[in-house]
């Protein structure tokens, strides 16, 4: 398998247009062979993050934003469900209660941010403040582009204390989220999943568009971003445990050394 990850990178400094990264991109690898790779990597992805836990000195924060029905969930069972449950906090930033709108809008994120040995997860993230907030008008232009500095500013924090940041954006196409949303209607286990709120924001695709375009924009060196094709959920999965595992080999975590002599040690 030879998967170019570097191809789904944002580039740092670089204006982001979403028409040009497709959303049905398979890579050209057959969906048998695909699963079972990423049934392969599950079993990398957890040695590593053992290594990661045992060490205690690095950690890794990643970032999952979609539009709804874009596969955020499907991310977290699929691909973080390969990690020990112990090394792994999962969060989720909805609609901020009273308490956190009277802080700075980090605030909340920055007690969800892993503490070394451990992997945080995002699922929806501190780019919600850039996003659903600017849709809405919650907040005008010149307060989001101070917001994504501020944000730039935090990942440099983030990284600078041992934390390694990666930011997945799931892309898919408005045909795909239409046949998932409908999908939802048609099957009795799945209608709990359907908001109708979902029908509001899909009419707002192109502002959406332009907001996640403006946030794509903070994808750095140490803190990038990568635009995932999300119409094909196998691959989506695929791509993210690899670009996850290449993360964590880069960081090398190691066993933790000890002057135990287990031929010494008898246990009776």
């Amino acid at each position: 398998m030879n998967l170019k990850t570097e191809d789904y990178r944002v580039k740092a400094g670089k204006a982001v247009s979403l028409k040009s990264w497709k959303t049905d991109e398979k890579g050209s690898m057959d969906k048998e062979v695909g699963k079972v790779t990423a049934t392969l990597l599950a079993d990398e992805l957890a040695e590593w993050q053992e290594r990661l836990y045992a060490e205690n000195k690095q950690a890794l924060l990643i970032v999952l934003q979609a539009r709804d029905a874009g596969g955020k969930d499907g991310t977290v069972k699929h691909v973080i469900g390969a990690f020990n449950p112990n090394g792994v906090r999962i969060s989720n930033f909805k609609v901020p209660s009273e308490e956190e709108l009277a802080h700075d809008f980090l605030w909340r994120i920055h007690t969800q941010t892993p503490r070394k040995g451990m992997v945080a997860v995002f699922n929806r993230s501190h780019y919600e403040d850039v996003l659903v907030t600017r849709v809405h008008n919650l907040i005008d232009h010149q307060t989001a582009q101070q917001r994504l500095e501020h944000i730039r500013n935090f990942e440099s924090l983030l990284t600078d204390s041992g934390t390694r940041v990666l930011k997945f954006y799931l892309h898919i196409s408005k045909e795909e989220q239409e046949e998932r949303l409908q999908d939802r209607l048609d099957h009795p286990d799945k209608l709990w999943k359907f908001n109708a709120g979902d029908l509001e924001e899909r009419a707002l695709w192109d502002e959406y568009t332009s907001a996640y375009q403006d946030a794509l924009t903070t994808s750095t060196e140490a803190a990038p971003w990568y635009v995932i094709p999300a119409d094909h959920k196998w691959f989506r999965n695929l791509l993210i445990s690899q670009i996850i595992l290449d993360t964590l080999k880069d960081m090398n975590p190691q066993f933790p050394e000890t002057d135990l002599n287990p031929a010494e040690i008898k246990i009776k």
